[in-house]
């Protein structure tokens, strides 16, 4: 008979840890219940709207759809782990408040997330690209236009730019 439960180490946030999970425990389920990440939602848990991403080793993935398991040796980064070390939020954080971008609250996470991993790229996207490389994430509350602003401010302030110079 095949063993039920594994252990599982890697990194959370910068922090190398380990737990022990069900072989069939999604990311989602174990980041929640065994870490207390409560930025990582979840929605539809088919990998459809977004609501549950998380960064594995940089790039974004729908954890609902991801076995625990498979975060053996991997660099997970949750919402949390955006965080300064005194709490103070992130420059994708804090463009989401200044831009109105968050409503419900429930995508902004993976909104979030997702954005930090366009932005870390240090390219220059249209508006086109960054509505696609936005696209894996539903809103029901926003419009999207303000995500869309949010990670775009930040991208033009990292790049030290202004939409006119673009």
């Amino acid at each position: 008979m095949e063993q039920q439960y594994k252990q599982v180490n890697f990194n959370l946030n910068g922090k190398d840890v380990s737990c022990v999970v069900d072989i069939r425990c999604s990311l989602t389920d174990m980041l929640r219940n065994q870490f207390g990440c409560t930025s990582v939602k979840k929605g539809c848990e088919v990998g459809e709207c977004g609501a549950c991403t998380v960064l594995i080793d940089k790039e974004a993935f729908n954890s609902c759809i991801y076995l625990a398991v498979w975060a053996e040796g991997k660099h997970i980064l949750t919402l949390e782990g955006l965080l300064g070390p005194n709490g103070e939020l992130s420059d994708i954080q804090q463009a989401f408040i200044d831009e109105a971008a968050v409503q419900c609250g429930f995508c902004t996470p993976g909104f979030i997330l997702t954005g930090y991993e366009i932005l870390e790229t240090g390219k220059l996207y249209t508006d086109d690209e960054l509505r696609k490389l936005l696209s894996g994430h539903l809103c029901r509350c926003t419009g999207y236009e303000n995500i869309l602003k949010a990670v775009k401010k930040v991208m033009y302030q990292r790049l030290g730019k202004t939409p006119e110079e673009a």
